[in-house]
C-alpha cells in the first residue's frame, strides 16, 4: 500500500502537527527526574502534578506520553581525552567504550479532537483504510482555549520544580536529509545518532520494521490491570528488612526492563458528564439483565461504585491505554524478550497480553499527531488519578554541564558519568561551601574513591596537600610526580619554614606564621605567652631577614636563625635592657636547641631540598610514625597546616584541596581543633576545598568541636558501605542529618551489583539532593590506586622495571591480559 494514501498527518503549520481529520497535536519534550532521586513523597508529588496539569485540559483530548527506549553504546572520546595528556584517563575510556546502554527520551503529545469526530475502533481505523478523507474546517476559538491550556498544562509541570517541558519545534517535528525527526523517529524506529533512514514496514503477519521484529504488549483489559496501583512500588532488590527502596509504579516497563521498547501512554479526557450519563444507562441496563446472571449483578455494582466515586469524590473519569511496543533484529530473540515484559508486568501486579490482531491499529495510532486515530475498544475507564499511576515517572542518571567534575557511573548501567559535586550545587543553590567528608570502613572502597576525585581534581588544575596515615596516595603521587614526604629513620621527614622562593617576599602571613611556630616550638600546649614574648619573637625575625639581606652568602634556615640569636640578638636584648622576665632569651634558645644543628631533631627545620612548595601541585605528607610522637607532630602539622594556608592565599583563583585521611583524629588531641573549625568555615572564601576521610562514625562525635565543625559545615556527605550499620542505622541517621529517603538510599548500596563487573557503589549527598553511583575503574585505575601491599609492590617493581610509574602500569596490565603469569 502507498503510505501518501493513509498517512494521517497533513502538514506542520506554527510547530502544531495536523492531521488529516482536523486533529491539533503540540508535542513536547520531557525531562523526567533522574531514577532513585525520588522519595516516597517525591512521587506523590510527581502523580499529583500530572493530575493537576491533565485536568486542566479540555474535554474532547488525548494526552499521550511516549517513553523511547533504544539499545546504544558508549562511544569513548579519544581525541579529547589524548589532550588530556593522561595514561589514566585513557585508560577508563577504553574500559568504558562500547558500554552498552539504554537510551532514554519521553515526549508528551496532546491532541485536540475536532467536535463530533467519530471514534476509531480496532475495524474502523485509518491504517485500514484505502485513503484518508480531506480535513474540514476547524474551530479557531476552540483552538485559542486548546492552546492556552496547553500553556497551563506545561506551567503546571514545570512549577512542580520535578520535570522539565520544552515545545518541540521546527525541524524537530519535520527532520531534516540527516535527522530524523519525531514522526520517522518513532515509524522507523530510530535511534539517537541514527540518519535519516526510510525503512519498509510489513503488517500482514507481523509488525515489521525493515529488520527489526516488533511486538506489542498491552494494559488495556480490565481483568489483566492490577488490582491496586500507586505512585510507587518497592524495589526488593535494593529494599532491607528495615527500609523500602521506592521506583516509580511504571518503572518495570521503563529502564528496567532491558531490551528496545517504546512505552506509551494514553490518557482520553471526553466529555464528563456525557461519560456519566452513559454509565448510568449501563447501570440500567445490567439491573435489568442482573437477574439472568450473576456476572451482570457484580458488573452493576462496579458501574455503580464507580458512578459514586465519581460524584462524591469530585473525580474525573477518563479512558485510559496502556502499551510496550519492543523489537528486536533477531527473530530468536523474540521469545526472551516476552518474558521479560511478562516479567516486567507482573512486579506491576498486571498481566500481560500480546496483541496480534489488533497491533497494527494500535502501532499506527502511536504516530505523533494521529492519536486521534485510536481504537477505543482498546482502552478501560478510570480516574485521572488512577491513570496517572500508570506514567513512567523516572530517567537515567544525567551528567553534569560543568566542566569540572569526576567520573562515576550510572548505577543501574554503569554508563560513564561527568558528575561536579563541587561547583555546580553551588550554582544551584543545594549547598553553600565545597566541604566533605568521606565515610567508609576498611574494604568499602574508600581508598579508591578519594584517589579517583583526587586523581580528577588534580588533572583539572587543583592544587592538592594530603596528610596521610597508611601509605594509601603513593602510587597516586608517584604516578603525577607529586612531593611525598614521609619519615624514616634513614630519610626523616624535613622542612624549611624560613626559606623564601624567588620573587617571595616577608609579607605579614609568612611572618605570622614562622612566628606561630616558634611559639608553638617554645611553650607546651596549654601554655600562654606575654605581650612582650610575642613582640620580641617578631622583631627577632624582622632582624634576621635583615641579616640575611645583608649576607646573601648565608642559607635561611632555622640553624642561621638559632645563630643569629647566638650572634646578635641577644645584643639587642642588653642593648635594649630588655630584662628576662619581659622576654627570657635564654629558655628561649634552650628549648629550641634540639632544633640546631647536632639536635635531637636538627633535621626537622632545616631542608635544603623541595623548599618552595607553593607551585607544587601534588603533596602527600605520609606521618604515620610520627602521629604518636609528642614533639614532632604537633611541629609537623602546624607546618602543613601553615604551608597550605599559604598557598590559599597566594594562589588566587585556583582550586585548593586540603584532604585529612584519618590523621585529623590526632590532629584534634594536639590542639589543632580549632584550625579545622576555621578550615570548615573559611576556606570556600579562598576557593578551597577541606576534606576529612575517616573509617567510623564514632571518630567524628570524639571531639565536640570538630563534630560540629565537619558535619554541620559539610554540605557534600558521602559515605561508602555501611551495612554493619544497617541495624543501628538511626543514630547515624541523626548525626548525619539524613532523611529517610537517604537511609535507604545508604543501606542499599552494593545489594544489586552486576556479578560480572567489580566495582563499589558510593552514597553523594549534596545538601540534601542524594544519589548513589558506581566506582568502577580500569584496570590500570585499580592498580594506581591500590592499597593492597602485596599490589603495591608489584607496581614498585614493574615501576623501576621499565623506568616510570605510567610505563609500569601499562606493562603490567598488558601482562595481566595476556595471562602472563606474575611474581
Amino acid at each position: 500500500m502507498d503510505m501518501e494514501k493513509i498517512m494521517p498527518i497533513w502538514k506542520i503549520e506554527e510547530d502544531c502537527l495536523i492531521s488529516m481529520a482536523g486533529d491539533v497535536t503540540l508535542c513536547f519534550s520531557l525531562e523526567l527526574p533522574e531514577t532513585g532521586t525520588l522519595s516516597s513523597s517525591g512521587f506523590d508529588a510527581a502523580q499529583q502534578a500530572f493530575v493537576r496539569a491533565v485536568k486542566v485540559l479540555p474535554a474532547g483530548l488525548v494526552f499521550h506520553k511516549a517513553d523511547y527506549f533504544f539499545s546504544a553504546s558508549v562511544k569513548g572520546d579519544f581525541e579529547k581525552v589524548a589532550a588530556r595528556d593522561s595514561v589514566l584517563a585513557m585508560a577508563s575510556e577504553k574500559h568504558f567504550n562500547e558500554r552498552a546502554y539504554l537510551d532514554h527520551s519521553a515526549f508528551v503529545f496532546l491532541t485536540l479532537l475536532p467536535l463530533g469526530k467519530k471514534l476509531s475502533s480496532s475495524v474502523y481505523c485509518n491504517v485500514l483504510r484505502k485513503s484518508i478523507a480531506p480535513v474540514g474546517k476547524s474551530d479557531v476559538g476552540r483552538l485559542r482555549a486548546f492552546l492556552s491550556a496547553c500553556g497551563a498544562f506545561e506551567r503546571i509541570l514545570l512549577d512542580s520544580g520535578l520535570f522539565g517541558l520544552s515545545r518541540l519545534r521546527g525541524e524537530q517535528l519535520s527532520g531534516s536529509a540527516n535527522v530524523p525527526g519525531i514522526l520517522e523517529r518513532y515509524l522507523f524506529l530510530l535511534g539517537p545518532g541514527e540518519g535519516n533512514m526510510l525503512r519498509d514496514v510489513h503488517l500482514k503477519e507481523e509488525i515489521r520494521v525493515g529488520d527489526k521484529h516488533c511486538q506489542l504488549y498491552t494494559l488495556a483489559d480490565a481483568g489483566s490491570l492490577p488490582p491496586f496501583c500507586g505512585t510507587r512500588i518497592d524495589s526488593e532488590k535494593y529494599s532491607t528488612d528495615r527500609t523500602k527502596y521506592s521506583v516509580g509504579f511504571a518503572s518495570p516497563l521503563g529502564l528496567e526492563l532491558s531490551c528496545n521498547h517504546i512505552y506509551n501512554q494514553y490518557i482520553f479526557t471526553g466529555d464528563p458528564a456525557l461519560r456519566i450519563k452513559e454509565l448510568e444507562a449501563k447501570k440500567l441496563r445490567l439491573q435489568s439483565l442482573s437477574a439472568y446472571s450473576r456476572e451482570n449483578a457484580v458488573a452493576r455494582d462496579a458501574v455503580n461504585d464507580y458512578l459514586n466515586e465519581a460524584v462524591s469524590g469530585q473525580r474525573l473519569p477518563v479512558k485510559a491505554h496502556f502499551n510496550v511496543l519492543c523489537w528486536s533484529e533477531n527473530a530468536d530473540e523474540l521469545g526472551e524478550m516476552r518474558n521479560r515484559v511478562s516479567s516486567a508486568m507482573a512486579k506491576m501486579d498486571a498481566a500481560s497480553k500480546q496483541e496480534t490482531d489488533g497491533a497494527a491499529q494500535i502501532w499506527f495510532a502511536g504516530m505523533p499527531g494521529n492519536e486521534g486515530d485510536f481504537p477505543m475498544n482498546e482502552c478501560f475507564d478510570t480516574f485521572v488519578e488512577q491513570a496517572c499511576c500508570f506514567l513512567n515517572m523516572e530517567t537515567a542518571y544525567l551528567s553534569s554541564l560543568s566542566p569540572f567534575g569526576i567520573r562515576l557511573g550510572d548505577r543501574m548501567s554503569g554508563v560513564p558519568l561527568h558528575v561536579d559535586i563541587s561547583d555546580e550545587p553551588m550554582k544551584r543553590g543545594w549547598t553553600t561551601n565545597r566541604n566533605k567528608f568521606i565515610i567508609g570502613p576498611s574494604g568499602s572502597g574508600k581508598s579508591f574513591f578519594t584517589n579517583h576525585l583526587l586523581r580528577s581534581y588534580y588533572e583539572l588544575g587543583a592544587h592538592i596537600v594530603v596528610v596521610d596515615i597508611g601509605h594509601s596516595y603513593k602510587g597516586l603521587c608517584k604516578l603525577v610526580d607529586g612531593y611525598y614526604f614521609t619519615y624514616s629513620a634513614d630519610s626523616p621527614i624535613c622542612f624549611n619554614p624560613f626559606y623564601l622562593g624567588e620573587g617571595e617576599v616577608l609579607d605579614t602571613e609568612k611572618k605570622e606564621s614562622i612566628k606561630t611556630l616558634l611559639l608553638a616550638l617554645w611553650k607546651n600546649e596549654g601554655e600562654g605567652y606575654s605581650r612582650a614574648e610575642y613582640v620580641a619573637v617578631s622583631k627577632a625575625l624582622g632582624l634576621y631577614y635583615e641579616h640575611l639581606a645583608a649576607r646573601p652568602h648565608v642559607f635561611a634556615g632555622f640553624d642561621s636563625f638559632y645563630e643569629f640569636l647566638l650572634s646578635e640578638y641577644v645584643v639587642v636584648l642588653r642593648d635594649g635592657k630588655v630584662s628576662p622576665a619581659e622576654f627570657n632569651i635564654e629558655n628561649f634558645l634552650y628549648v629550641l636547641n634540639p632544633y640546631y644543628k647536632g639536635g635531637e631533631f636538627d633535621f626537622l627545620l632545616n631542608a635544603r631540598e623541595n623548599l618552595d612548595l607553593l607551585q607544587e601541585r601534588f603533596i602527600v605528607f605520609e606521618i604515620d610514625t610520627i602521629k604518636s610522637h609528642p614533639v614532632l607532630f604537633p611541629v609537623v602539622t602546624l607546618i602543613i597546616m601553615e604551608m597550605f594556608l599559604g598557598k590559599l592565599r597566594k594562589l588566587t583563583g585556583v582550586r585548593k584541596v586540603l584532604l585529612l585521611e584519618e590523621v585529623w583524629k590526632s590532629i584534634s588531641k594536639s590542639g589543632m581543633a580549632e584550625y579545622i573549625q576555621y578550615a570548615y568555615k573559611t576556606f570556600r572564601k579562598f576557593f578551597g576545598e577541606p576534606i576529612v576521610v575517616t573509617q567510623e562514625i564514632e571518630d567524628i562525635i570524639s571531639s565536640p568541636i570538630v563534630k560540629q565543625a565537619i558535619i554541620n559545615n559539610s554540605d557534600c556527605k558521602v559515605l561508602l558501605d555501611q551495612a554493619k550499620y544497617q541495624n543501628k542505622f538511626d543514630q547515624v541517621q541523626e548525626l548525619l542529618g539524613l532523611s529517610d529517603h537517604d537511609k535507604s538510599l545508604v543501606l542499599s548500596m552494593n545489594r544489586a551489583n552486576d556479578p560480572l563487573l567489580k566495582y563499589k557503589e558510593v552514597f553523594i549527598s549534596l545538601g540534601g539532593h542524594a544519589k548513589v553511583y558506581r566506582t568502577e575503574v580500569s584496570l590500570m585505575e585499580y592498580y594506581a590506586y591500590t592499597t593492597e601491599e602485596k599490589e603495591k609492590l608489584l607496581v614498585a617493581e614493574y615501576a623501576a622495571r621499565y623506568g616510570s610509574v605510567a610505563r609500569g602500569l601499562s606493562m603490567l596490565v598488558s601482562d595481566i591480559r595476556s595471562g602472563k603469569k606474575l611474581n
